[in-house]
């Protein structure tokens, strides 16, 4: 299999290329197989391990999750997916677990499967396992829509009750998010009911067919949404309070090294003044200036420094200018909790090199048994960096992003400006 990776385009045709191309999706399928194995195993061995210990039952495989999610790259959120995934796969779905280890379906489309026989009994969701798996040449052609659709199907017919009463509690997971997009913008993502869903792409999609005005139909949507909910048009500013990091020179001088929105990210250097101009000049607004020093040779920000034991505001706002986003490898969750890296039980002083910011579920692993984690910041550098170990002693580092600004050779500063468009 291995060989596959190497090949001579000038000595392989096209139809040998797509045969290779086949087989390594297979290979895929079959480690994924392989990994769903592991996890398995390794969340027995934790468990057992912890029961000889006295853990309490339900504290059992606390931040395994985490832990899987660091040794694939992945998420916290993307881990215990996994997790899930391996459990149910080896535990209680066999056929489907030969099938993602024969590469008949990949594993986006048995964690579909996973994921609609979840409300189902061990006993109904073997049935289900069988009948959507056992015959592999069914499987043929099918996409995910179709391989999700008939999952549905089955577990409803297998235990209707099961299937109403998740969907009663459905409701009670929506939310919205927003996350960064390209060129200064974002996606902003609703979970609601179905009902209210289609109501709402109805009632924006109805405006769109009345609008002759020459914007687009998603214009004339996005437009109508952002109207409907701050109950102003769209082109008016909204009350909104904008944390800004921006270059002095770009600032002030023209130049065109890019500003950073924490949590959202780069902003050209144009739509960064384009945006202060906005907020200086329009009455309604408030522009505050706050002045922070850089790393004359990486951009990592100076240290800030307190005797409390919870971090004061202005220290709790310089971990999130200087961390981003949530410091664990891998996870770009927005930062919820400022943590002390060496507990303030222990000792741990409340500083911007002891501080970190992380996500509610980072904050809530790395509580776990097993778990450590230190911190450095570079006297030459002035870079922050942590090191997390893992209860198996598997180690991640942890860098804190560079902010915006050309490396020189002199001490530099830049602004963070704070504007807020008011009503």
């Amino acid at each position: 299999m291995f060989d596959m990776l190497d090949f001579d385009p000038a000595t392989v045709d096209e139809a040998g290329l797509i045969e290779r191309i086949e087989a390594l999706e297979k290979f895929k399928c079959t480690a994924a197989a392989a990994q769903a194995r592991m996890t398995a195993a390794l969340d027995g061995m934790r468990r057992s391990a912890e029961a000889d210990r006295g853990v309490p039952a339900h504290k059992r495989g606390k931040g395994l999750a985490s832990e899987i999610a660091l040794a694939r790259h992945d998420s916290p959120t993307t881990g215990g997916r996994h997790l899930g995934f391996a459990r149910a796969l080896i535990h209680e779905m066999p056929c489907t677990l030969a099938a993602l280890e024969q590469g008949v379906l990949s594993e986006w489309r048995c964690t579909l499967i996973v994921r609609e026989s979840a409300c189902l009994d061990v006993e109904d969701r073997r049935v289900l396992d069988a009948e959507m798996c056992g015959d592999l040449t069914t499987l043929a052609g099918k996409g995910d829509t179709r391989i999700a659709a008939e999952a549905k199907k089955i577990a409803y017919r297998l235990d209707p009750h099961a299937v109403v009463d998740r969907a009663k509690k459905a409701p009670g997971e929506r939310g919205f998010w927003i996350r960064p997009a390209a060129d200064g913008m974002v996606w902003a993502t609703a979970l609601l009911p179905l009902t209210q869903g289609v109501s709402v792409y109805a009632a924006l999609k109805r405006e769109a067919d009345l609008c002759g005005d020459g914007r687009g139909r998603g214009q004339v949507m996005a437009d109508t949404l952002v109207e409907r909910i701050t109950g102003r048009p769209a082109d008016v500013p909204v009350p909104v309070t904008v944390d800004l990091v921006i270059t002095d020179e770009t600032l002030l001088g023209g130049d065109t090294e890019p500003a950073w929105i924490p949590g959202h990210g780069p902003v050209p250097a144009a739509v960064a003044r384009h945006l202060i101009k906005d907020a200086i000049d329009d009455r309604r607004s408030t522009a505050a200036l706050r002045r922070l020093y850089r790393h004359p040779s990486t951009g990592a920000l100076v240290a800030m420094e307190s005797r409390a034991r919870t971090f004061p505001t202005a220290l709790g706002k310089f971990i999130d200018l200087r961390d981003d986003t949530c410091r664990t490898p891998y996870c770009n969750a927005p930062i919820r909790h400022h943590d002390h890296i060496t507990p303030a039980a222990r000792g741990g002083p409340t500083t911007a090199t002891n501080g970190q910011g992380l996500c509610e579920a980072c904050n809530y692993a790395k509580e776990a048994p097993g778990w450590r984690t230190t911190t450095t910041t570079d006297d030459e550098n002035g870079q922050h960096t942590t090191e997390l170990t893992t209860p198996t002693g598997a180690t991640h580092h942890s860098h804190a992003p560079p902010l915006p600004g050309r490396i020189t050779t002199n001490l530099l500063h830049l602004d963070v400006v704070r504007f807020r468009v008011a009503a």
